[in-house]
């Protein structure tokens, strides 16, 4: 299932690119990026990270499945604001949505607890990501309930789940990958994500309240934008630019997170005025996710296609994946840029680097079949 759904985040996101260059509904992009694609992505890595946080089994066969779940429930809001379903629609799909979030949720603290010593500091993160959700998902089924609120609660709904589930994932992993995918240890890491949650969690709330008071949206993207900014800098001093640039998913996941800041950057100018919201949430998908999925696809897909010890086909199959990685990551950081400004090629260079992806993903698969 792994595979599959890594495979199902790369279509999304071509229907994503598809659907922005053929003018719909820039909610419905979101949704096909974002509930489609990254959100089943992310419960899946989960459910392959939290039992290597905690040093326990595998994940059970019912937490297994859910990633299913968010998909099917992302399918049916993607048909309602294309205009293929009706609206009533959204009421079912954020009602499986809840479930969903509140069995994965309570999933992590039971592993949590059941830990022999202290879990890594990276599943705090994968809590307060699935908490954001949760809390998104009441959002807007309030909002949808309470039309003279809708406005408010849909922002919030919507820093709730890029700022607050996919980032605050992504990171949180993105500490535990990037050492992984350069084979290096990393010291600081847990140290990082233990002093950074806090702030983190601080920059998503005050983006999530800015529909209310429109000052704290600046301010929650200066604290979320340090957040970032100390990452990156922890991995140039632990790692070196060098070894960084030189392999191909650490690229693009050190890409991601320069595409992040970008966004964030992006999102103070919008707190101040200076420039409509819309353009943020184009970026996030080409600058922060496009990079970040891929980059941690080349690394995961391999384990997953060949779990247990390390043997030759899985570095084959890797090395097939990362190639071309700084090229993907630049053509998706320089048309993530163009759109965010409003330029709309910026779609093509994101739909080439999909494709050059996608090209290497299946070629690489199928490789792996014949090797295993």
């Amino acid at each position: 299932m792994l595979i599959y759904l890594g495979c199902s985040a790369v279509a999304a996101f071509a229907l994503a690119v598809g659907l922005t260059v053929a003018g719909a509904p820039p909610a419905a992009v979101a949704h096909a990026a974002f509930a489609l694609g990254a959100m089943p992505l992310i419960f899946a890595a989960m459910g392959h990270f939290v039992p290597v946080l905690t040093r326990s089994a595998g994940v059970e066969p019912a937490i297994h499945r859910l990633p299913l779940a968010m998909q099917a429930a992302g399918a049916l809001v993607v048909a309602v604001l294309a205009g293929v379903v009706p609206g009533w629609g959204l009421h079912p799909a954020i009602l499986v949505g809840l479930v969903a979030t509140g069995l994965m949720l309570g999933w992590t603290f039971r592993r949590g607890r059941a830990c022999l010593g202290k879990p890594h500091a990276g599943l705090a993160w994968y809590k307060a990501s699935l908490a954001c959700l949760l809390v998104a998902l009441v959002a807007i089924l309030a909002g949808l309930l309470w039309p003279a609120g809708y406005a408010a609660l849909r922002l919030a709904h919507l820093h709730l789940n890029t700022l607050g589930f996919i980032g605050l994932a992504a990171v949180g992993t993105l500490h535990v990958l990037m050492p992984t995918a350069l084979g290096m240890p990393d010291p600081q890491a847990a140290l990082r994500l233990r002093k950074q949650l806090p702030w983190a969690v601080g920059g998503v709330a005050a983006s999530a309240l800015a529909g209310l008071a429109h000052w704290l949206a600046p301010v929650g993207a200066l604290v979320l934008a340090g957040v970032v900014i100390h990452t990156l800098a922890g991995w140039v001093k632990t790692f070196g630019a060098r070894r960084i640039i030189k392999d191909g998913a650490g690229v693009a996941l050190f890409g991601a997170g320069l595409g992040l800041l970008t966004v964030i950057a992006t999102g103070f100018v919008h707190g101040l005025g200076g420039m409509l919201g819309r353009p943020a949430v184009t970026g996030f998908f080409a600058l922060f996710l496009l990079p970040l999925v891929t980059g941690a696809l080349s690394q995961l897909l391999p384990v997953w296609r060949f779990p247990g010890p390390a043997t030759p086909p899985r570095a084959q199959l890797r090395a097939a994946l990362v190639r071309f990685g700084a090229l993907r990551t630049a053509l998706f950081l320089t048309g993530g840029g163009l759109l965010t400004a409003g330029i709309t090629a910026g779609a093509l260079l994101l739909a080439a680097g999909v494709a050059l992806f996608a090209g290497v993903l299946v070629k690489g698969l199928a490789g792996a079949r014949s090797a295993g």
